[in-house]
């Protein structure tokens, strides 16, 4: 194969999956009793303004244990 015939099986091939995602929001906005191309739930926007660590402090480091303990 060429370069255009695979371009043009990759530029289907990408077509097929738009199709098919269309078709799966189209069904689960269905099945959720929303109209197509609407969110039921709202966004939620988180900040990116680091949390205030005074609220954490009686917490684990997620992955690492606790900080005043050892790996077994």
């Amino acid at each position: 194969m060429s370069v255009q015939d695979d371009l043009a099986a990759v530029k289907r091939r990408l077509q097929d999956l738009e199709r098919t995602v269309e078709e799966l929001e189209h069904r689960v906005g269905t099945e959720r009793g929303t109209p197509t191309g609407t969110r039921a739930e709202p966004m939620v926007t988180i900040p990116d303004t680091p949390y205030d660590s005074q609220k954490w402090t009686d917490t684990d480091d997620e992955g690492l244990g606790a900080r005043d303990r050892h790996a077994p």
